[in-house]
C-alpha cells in the first residue's frame, strides 16, 4: 500500500535517530510541509519542530484527512 502524507495529517512518533531531541516515542504532531527532498516537516504538540525522515524515523500516520495547520 503506498500511502501519500499531506500537510495537516496527524502523526504519531515511532522513533528517531536524532540525539538531540527531546521528543519521545508517542509523541504527536501535525505535517506543516514535506520538502524537495522528502523530510516530512512536523510541528509536535510540545510545540518543538522536527523533520522526519521516511527511512531513517519510524512514525504512524494517524489520519488520512488533512486538516488545515496555522502556523
Amino acid at each position: 500500500m503506498n500511502t501519500t502524507i499531506e500537510k495537516g495529517q496527524r502523526v504519531r512518533l515511532v522513533e528517531t535517530n536524532d540525539s538531540y531531541t527531546d521528543l519521545e516515542r508517542g509523541d504527536e504532531g501535525v505535517v506543516n510541509f514535506i520538502d524537495d527532498i522528502g523530510t516530512i516537516h512536523v510541528k509536535w504538540d510540545r510545540g518543538n519542530y522536527l523533520g522526519l525522515v521516511p527511512g531513517e524515523d519510524r512514525f504512524v500516520i494517524l489520519s488520512n484527512n488533512p486538516m488545515e495547520v496555522k502556523c
